[in-house]
């Protein structure tokens, strides 16, 4: 079992570093297939045996190889959280979204695999670079949209439920816009606007209300903190992306709990 593990971590961290192409290259302008990777200081191309997940950044001591600037720990971390994420899966994601039945048994973990690995991307590429990009966008609502009519097709999920997840979506994606409009771009980004179908997609009701509460508190607690500790000035604003992403998470694993609890104290 031991070996299996590490042989997931392996793959996750693989993984975790395409993440980090995706991000860099999609918040500034270019493919995450646009040839091999290059530093963006001495614009070198980077080898192989500098390249590794992990273990090349430790082992360069942060900076690179040829003009010697910082890394970014944004690498490694991405690379890391990537890896235990694919381990989490492995012993316990897949049973908490599992669906018995082929070919869903295998489906449905690699769904929430990659649902995962993209919300990790706007999460990261939101906080770093303010900008969550728009293929990542994209993907995740191509994603999400195909496995619900995907469900319904195949009986798993009722025609309600879809209906009821494609308004949660909308009625978001029109809050959000609102308050872009009326903040006129300073207060909320527009990468949150297109992020809103598909979180609504993913969750449905009443979890989508969820994820956008806790979104909210998390981003007004970060916000407070970050002003006492002089990061922030009042008035200045922080991506709201990563608490979309943090809310998200919590409500797809305790929504239900939350929700029943809420309603239980009134």
């Amino acid at each position: 079992m031991l070996g299996l593990t590490l042989i997931v971590f392996i793959f996750g961290i693989v993984w975790g570093s395409f993440l980090n192409v995706m991000i860099y290259r999609t918040t500034h302008g270019t493919s995450p297939l646009s040839g091999r990777s290059k530093c963006p200081k001495c614009r070198k191309t980077i080898s192989w045996k500098y390249n590794i997940p992990l273990i090349s950044f430790f082992w360069l001591r942060g900076r690179c190889a040829h003009c010697g600037t910082k890394i970014s720990w944004q690498y490694p971390v991405v690379e890391l959280l990537t890896g235990l994420l694919f381990v989490w899966w492995l012993w316990m994601g897949r049973g908490f979204f599992l669906l018995v039945g082929q070919p869903w048994t295998l489906l449905q973990p690699v769904f929430w695999l990659l649902t995962g690995m993209l919300l990790l991307v706007v999460f990261v590429a939101d906080w770093r670079f303010g900008l969550i990009p728009d293929s990542a966008n994209f993907s995740l609502f191509v994603l999400a949209l195909g496995y619900r009519l995907a469900l319904t097709g195949s009986g798993l999920m009722e025609s309600a439920d879809l209906v009821k997840a494609i308004i949660c979506g909308l009625v978001l994606m029109a809050f959000f816009y609102g308050l872009w409009f009326f903040t006129k771009g300073r207060g909320f980004g527009f990468g949150d606007v297109k992020l809103a179908p598909s979180l609504g997609l993913l969750l449905g009701w009443p979890k989508t209300i969820v994820a956008v509460f806790l979104a909210f508190v998390l981003g007004a607690v970060v916000a407070v903190v970050l002003i006492a500790l002089g990061k922030k000035k009042l008035g200045q604003t922080i991506p709201f992306g990563p608490f979309l992403v943090l809310g998200t998470f919590a409500a797809l694993l305790f929504g239900g709990r939350l929700w029943g609890w809420y309603f239980g104290q009134l």
